[in-house]
């Protein structure tokens, strides 16, 4: 070969070699940010050059993502295209106050931070999205929180996410050392040390190791899993970071990041020394000329402490006694049902927000276990006139009502400082109205699940009207105030705005409550109650479960319009939920008639005219033996039936044509209206 031919050859080797580099690599180095790198959102921001994902504040979400996309595809082939990135990050708690909950690295088809939430859903996903597999989401999390609801192994784990927060694979942080006895090394995440994390992805192989920055990349990996992403993956990615915090708080930074997806040897780029710290300052041990003087001042300092602890303990003790003696006269009445506050607090983990459950008006719920029982706890925000007044409607009614169609209260605790709470038993399957408005179709009520509960519901507000010593009237029968238990039974909650009276008073409130939509045309107009009020309730409850529509939506008639329309027709089974013939249910046509005309017959405007419970549990159950009715009453309601037609009632006596009459609406049913009526009133 000709000595003059060897450089050119060299070069034409050298383009051979480069060809092979994909067109589609991205590779960035940062050791610092500026606010022109990267897209930020939530309380992410750049300090003296070092990303912060999260400020000092309960509940901030951060995402920080390079503002390009990442092809994660060759252009000519489906097969995944490697890559390898490299970062160091601290979490350091803020002084005095726990720590909370970690930072994800992660891929992510999309910007912004829209469907995630904050404290253990550290800013990626929230409640109903996370598992969706529609998410097409890969992350690398730094978790410390120890969260049974996503199967974590501890509070201080490294963990790969897949369109998840349940870890497809977990290991404790740390890693092994090359030196030494290259034993096992824990890390805590949330001490403020700077640490490199590398993850390494091959297209069908992922590693993760990590060690305290400064320190050689380990050759022991603290991760190694075989992963197929190709479903998780498009064709492009944004990659980046987010974090979160809860009640607990703590300070998430990245100091420092490397990425490529043709060179996996870009991370030696990153600058691993001189490092900032964040490490929080420890108390010093004192080693001052007041040294001797301090520990003098400690053991007279305990010494006092113990006679006043004891002195706190005797007084106590008496101010207990005469708590006792002071205690208001319906404290007494329940005190049997009075629970410990701090049995209540360790039920629940101190309130932690990882136990809600709920939220009202007045307060939060949270799940808890008593005793080896799992319980609700509703926690009245603050002893104000509105929530100690729903606060004893709950003791004094539901404390004592006791039916397998209410939920039961086990217990109340009034604490110094206003804090009200009462405890309830849990029921497993929540409310319908989220089993009917709220949920995957899965989930969806079946029409004999939906027939089920209206006939629980009955039976309870029938207990209410004239099981009990007092006629209780609840005032707020809602679908979110019924609420499944274990085996999908009804069971009717929340008496926040129950009242009672004696049978045969009438109720003396004339103040307007209720939740628009259920409320009576007569409560809007004069704020009396009745049973025949909570009878309006219970008939808005059967349209809304039977056709899977909320009484008032925003540019849409009002339900009980909506239901006429389809009955001035001849149509009134189209009325039902339709996502119940989609299911395949098979409907009783007669069955959905006779409950959706109960429905309409309960929310009559003329509350005389409306039937009473027990008139309507023996629609919804004919076969139960009910009393017989006072002479006279049912020809009476028969004439005041057929002298009205309900839809030019509810159409303020306008007339739209010839619409059916009472008479004719029950005539559809399996039972006369006089059937109905013949068993009291």
């Amino acid at each position: 070969m000709k000595a003059h031919l060897l450089p050119l050859l060299l070069l034409l080797l050298i383009l051979k070699i480069l060809s092979f580099r994909p067109i589609t690599a991205v590779d960035f180095v940062f050791n610092g940010f500026d606010s022109s790198n990267l897209l930020f959102y939530g309380n992410a921001s750049i300090e003296s050059k070092i990303l912060s994902l999260t400020n000092d504040s309960s509940f901030s979400i951060g995402r920080v993502l390079y503002p390009s996309k990442i092809p994660t595809r060759s252009t000519n082939s489906s097969n995944l295209l490697p890559f390898s990135t490299s970062f160091i990050f601290s979490i350091a708690r803020i002084k005095n106050v726990l720590p909370g909950h970690g930072l994800v690295f992660i891929f992510a088809p999309h910007t912004g931070i829209e469907g995630t939430s904050s404290a253990q859903h550290l800013g990626l996903f929230n409640r109903t999205n996370d598992g969706d597999p529609n998410n097409h989401v890969f992350g690398v999390e730094f978790d410390l929180f120890d969260n049974p609801e996503f199967r974590d192994i501890n509070a201080n784990h490294v963990g790969i996410d897949v369109n998840s927060l349940t870890s497809i694979f977990a290991q404790p942080a740390g890693y092994w050392p090359d030196q030494n006895d290259g034993s096992f090394q824990n890390l805590t995440l949330n001490d403020g040390v700077n640490y490199q994390v590398w993850v390494d992805y091959s297209g069908s192989h992922l590693s993760v190791t990590m060690a305290p920055a400064g320190v050689n990349r380990p050759r022991k990996v603290l991760i190694n899993v075989t992963l197929d992403l190709s479903q998780v993956f498009s064709d492009e990615m944004y990659v980046g970071f987010c974090g979160a915090t809860g009640r607990l708080v703590e300070r998430h930074r990245i100091l420092a990041w490397s990425f490529s997806n043709s060179n996996f040897s870009l991370s030696e780029s990153l600058i691993t020394s001189n490092l900032p710290s964040f490490v929080p300052p420890q108390d010093p041990v004192s080693r001052s000329k007041g040294f001797i003087a301090g520990i003098t001042m400690g053991i007279i300092i305990l010494t006092g402490g113990g006679i006043g602890i004891t002195l706190f303990l005797i007084k106590r003790k008496r101010r207990k006694a005469r708590e006792r003696e002071a205690m208001e006269e319906w404290e007494l009445e329940y005190w049997p049902h009075r629970i410990n506050y701090q049995a209540i607090y360790e039920a629940t983990k101190g309130f932690s927000e990882e136990n809600v459950i709920g939220i009202g008006g007045n307060g939060k719920v949270y799940k808890g276990e008593m005793g080896g029982v799992e319980v609700a706890v509703k926690r009245f925000r603050h002893e104000t006139e509105e929530g100690m007044k729903e606060f004893l409607a709950e003791v004094s009614s539901l404390g004592r009502l006791k039916h397998r169609n209410l939920v039961g209260l086990r217990g109340w605790c009034k604490k110094e400082k206003g804090s009200l709470i009462l405890v309830y038993d849990y029921m497993e399957n929540g409310s319908v109205d989220k089993r009917v408005f709220d949920c995957e179709e899965s989930l969806v009520l079946s029409w004999e699940d939906r027939v089920r509960v209206l006939k629980d519901v009955a039976h309870g507000v029938l207990y209410l009207h004239e099981g009990w010593e007092a006629r209780v009237l609840h005032r707020d029968i809602k679908a979110s105030n019924v609420l499944l238990d274990k085996e999908m039974n009804g069971r009717l909650g929340d008496f926040g705005l129950a009242r009672m009276h004696d049978h045969g008073e009438i109720a003396s409130t004339t103040r307007v409550v209720g939740t628009v939509g259920y409320m009576a045309p007569e409560v809007i107009r004069t704020g009396r109650a009745s049973a025949q009020t909570d009878v309006f309730g219970f008939g808005i409850l059967v349209l809304e479960v039977v056709c899977g529509r909320r009484p008032v939506e925003d540019g849409k008639p009002l339900l009980i319009d909506w239901v006429l329309g389809f009955m001035e027709r001849g149509e009134s089974v189209c009325a039902v939920d339709k996502r119940l013939r989609e299911k395949g249910s098979e409907l009783d046509d007669e069955e959905v008639e006779r409950i959706l005309h109960l429905g309409l017959l309960c929310v009559y405007p003329d509350p005389s005219l409306r039937p009473t419970m027990r008139q309507v549990v023996k629609v919804l159950e004919p076969g139960i033996d009910m009393e017989e009715s006072e002479d006279g009453f049912d020809m009476y309601l028969h004439e005041k039936l057929n002298s009205m037609s309900m839809s030019s009632y509810y159409r303020d006596g306008s007339s739209h044509g010839k619409h059916p009459t009472f008479e004719e609406i029950s005539s559809s049913m399996s039972l006369s209206w006089s059937d109905i009526i013949s068993d009291g009133r």
